[in-house]
Parts: C-alpha cells; sequence; structure tokens
C-alpha cells in the first residue's frame, strides 16, 4: 500500500484538535507542527520526484 498524502493532513489535523481539547496550551506547538507538516507534504512530491 502507497503513502496517501491526501490522507496525512485531515489525520493531523484531527489528532492536532483532540490535543488541544485536553491540553489548551499545546496550542502553538500543535499549530506550528500542523503548518510544518503540510508544508512539507505539499513540498515533498517535487523534491522526490525528478522534473
Amino acid at each position: 500500500m502507497a503513502f496517501d498524502y491526501v490522507l496525512v493532513t485531515p489525520l493531523v489535523a484531527l489528532i492536532g484538535g483532540i490535543l488541544i481539547l485536553f491540553i489548551p496550551r499545546l496550542l502553538n506547538l500543535i499549530v506550528a507542527l500542523y503548518l510544518i507538516i503540510v508544508g512539507l507534504t505539499g513540498i515533498w512530491p517535487h523534491l522526490v520526484l525528478p522534473h
């Protein structure tokens, strides 16, 4: 089974939302990690695949 990048964003958002509900102090860290992960998953296919 191939890794599906489209599944990553909603999964990370769901996990982040649940963590924010239970530990609101983690909001800054979770938002920062979410933005980094979304950015990397958007850039990754362009870095791995030859042009």
